[in-house]
């Protein structure tokens, strides 16, 4: 009878036993949780801000504008004489040679002309000789007494107004042969044709002004960009800055330019004032076409080794309750300072108001990360900048600090 108690007092001493394990490894777990969990006085709290480090590198300064493509001759072809046109031997894209004749007028009106100058020509001639042997006659007799001086003064002056109407005949008939010449319209250069405004027996009509006929392009391998660039930017240009732009019609793809000439005429548009400049283009390929629309960036100032920063850092502001925090730090610091300084003695030559115009003028205030990631005003001179880097010429910056470009909306380690 004694066995089956011992028997059953065994599994019970186990159970306790595995109990006691369990309890003591919770109690570890808790103790370890705890030691883990418990924060650190000397502990980095994450950042509220996006920083970018502060490095050196190249910086490139651009002008954009936006121009068209044009050829660098284009001639106005037109008529200086009314007429049907009976022949048209130029279309679009045509290339034609200086002389070559594009289109014909209907001669017959200037075919008239020319035989009517004629025929004034040989009346007037006939009216010449005739005054001249007049006037030989009367000159014989006089000398003899039987007319008078009279008649031989007018004699001479029937001369005179023959002789007279013998030049207005041949300028007549210069003119009327002028008329048909220019009847025949030619290609004064060597080119392509871009533009045709008339077509076959079409009237031109030249009695107010010079129609265009034709549009002629001296030499498509040679275009220029005429852009309109802002008063703002026009103190950095200069002949010979190089240039890039791109086109519509190949967006994968970036030209080369020059600029060539600045023209100081101003366009002024609702109070904004723009100077044309034009760039020159080799299109040797052709690829570019007249009238095509040009988004140009002139490389107007180039730093190779700077200290630089994003230039979304110039744009960071704090928040109302951070910027009301920072004033009320600064001016705390601000009476330190003034109770332990005396105040700087006011000189007469401090132009004050120039001073601050030239030395603050490219001034601004930047915040850099601390070691606890905090944000730190720093007040930096900027020098060269674009869309994405800023050049800084004076700061407390080196490299290697974090600058903030912005908030984020939720805390996270830079």
């Amino acid at each position: 009878m004694l066995y089956l108690p011992f028997v059953c007092l065994e599994p019970m001493k186990i159970f306790t036993k595995k109990r006691i394990v369990i309890a003591t490894a919770v109690l570890v777990a808790i103790a370890t949780a705890a030691v883990l969990l418990k924060p650190k006085d000397n502990a980095v709290p994450p950042s509220k801000y996006r920083s970018t480090v502060v490095d050196r590198g190249a910086i490139n300064q651009t002008v954009t504008a936006t121009g068209t493509i044009n050829p660098v001759a284009l001639i106005n072809v037109g008529s200086q004489v009314s007429g049907t046109v009976a022949e048209l031997h130029a279309d679009f894209n045509d290339r034609v040679k200086k002389g070559q004749v594009l289109l014909k007028l209907e001669p017959t009106i200037f075919n008239a002309q020319v035989a009517q100058a004629e025929a004034g020509i040989a009346s007037a001639r006939a009216n010449l000789q005739l005054a001249q042997a007049t006037y030989k006659r009367n000159e014989q007799l006089v000398a003899q007494n039987f007319v008078s001086s009279l008649a031989l003064d007018q004699s001479r002056r029937e001369m005179d107004v023959a002789a007279a109407n013998l030049k207005l005949a041949q300028a007549q008939l210069d003119r009327a042969r002028a008329d048909l010449n220019n009847s025949v319209i030619r290609s004064p250069i060597d080119g392509v044709v871009i533009k045709r405004t008339i077509d076959l027996g079409q009237t031109v009509a030249a009695s107010f002004n010079t129609p265009n006929l034709f549009q002629i392009a001296n030499d498509l391998t040679k275009m220029q960009i005429d852009t309109s660039v802002s008063e703002a930017d026009v103190g950095l240009l200069k002949d010979g800055l190089p240039a890039r732009f791109v086109v519509d019609a190949y967006p994968d793809r970036e030209f080369s330019a020059t600029m060539r000439q600045f023209r100081l005429a101003p366009n002024v548009v609702q109070n904004v004032v723009t100077y044309n400049v034009v760039l020159d283009v080799d299109n040797t390929d052709e690829l570019l076409k007249p009238g095509m629309t040009a988004q140009v960036r002139l490389v107007v100032a180039n730093r190779p080794d700077v200290l630089r920063i994003p230039t979304t850092a110039l744009r960071f502001r704090l928040s109302e309750e951070e910027q009301a925090a920072e004033r009320k730090k600064n001016k705390d610091s601000d009476v330190k300072q003034v109770a332990a300084k005396p105040a700087p003695a006011a000189t007469t030559d401090d132009d004050v108001a120039f001073r601050s115009a030239s030395e603050t003028a490219r001034m601004f205030k930047i915040y850099k990360l601390d070691a606890m990631n905090q944000p730190q005003p720093v007040d930096i001179r900027a020098g060269l900048s674009n869309f994405r880097y800023t050049e800084v010429l004076s700061g407390d910056l080196k490299p290697g600090d974090r600058v903030v470009t912005r908030a984020l909306a939720t805390p996270e380690n830079q």
